[in-house]
């Protein structure tokens, strides 16, 4: 199943997608936009493209677990997605991956400006691998 995620910003919105076989997440595009009808409307641009059968979204939970205000506003979000793309979403848990984005992009001597443009991608693509290594382990058992 083709899968894709989006990792919600108030000014960047990354998007990363998998291959069918649901073997390799990988990034998309950021989307550099703060006005949320056009960012859905880029999404539904890229789900007419891609074919996704669901849409992953980061769920930014405290780190006591608790569902602040942003995500809930992520949660808000996924359901105008749906709507706009008619394609379920699914709320995924991304504690710490902008974090781990950040990470990565250090190890790899990305800084800068160029790291900005691409960090909410590399996000996505983490959201992704881990929603996808979940449901490989899930279906293992």
């Amino acid at each position: 199943m083709v899968i894709m995620s989006v990792d919600y910003g108030d000014a960047r919105t990354g998007i990363a997608i998998c291959d069918r076989l649901e073997s390799l997440a990988h990034p998309v595009e950021v989307i550099k936009q703060s006005y949320e009808p056009k960012v859905l409307e880029r999404i539904k641009e890229l789900v007419d493209i891609n074919k996704p059968e669901l849409i992953v979204v980061g769920y930014p939970k405290n780190m006591d677990s608790t569902a602040g205000e942003r995500a809930q506003k992520c949660e808000s979000f996924a359901e105008r997605i749906t709507a706009k793309t008619g394609v379920e979403t699914a709320l995924w848990d991304e504690r710490l991956t902008t974090v781990s984005a950040h990470m990565y992009l250090s190890d790899n001597n990305v800084r800068g400006k160029k790291r900005k443009n691409v960090v909410d991608a590399v996000a996505a693509v983490i959201i992704l691998q881990d929603y996808l290594d979940y449901r490989r382990n899930k279906n293992a058992k």
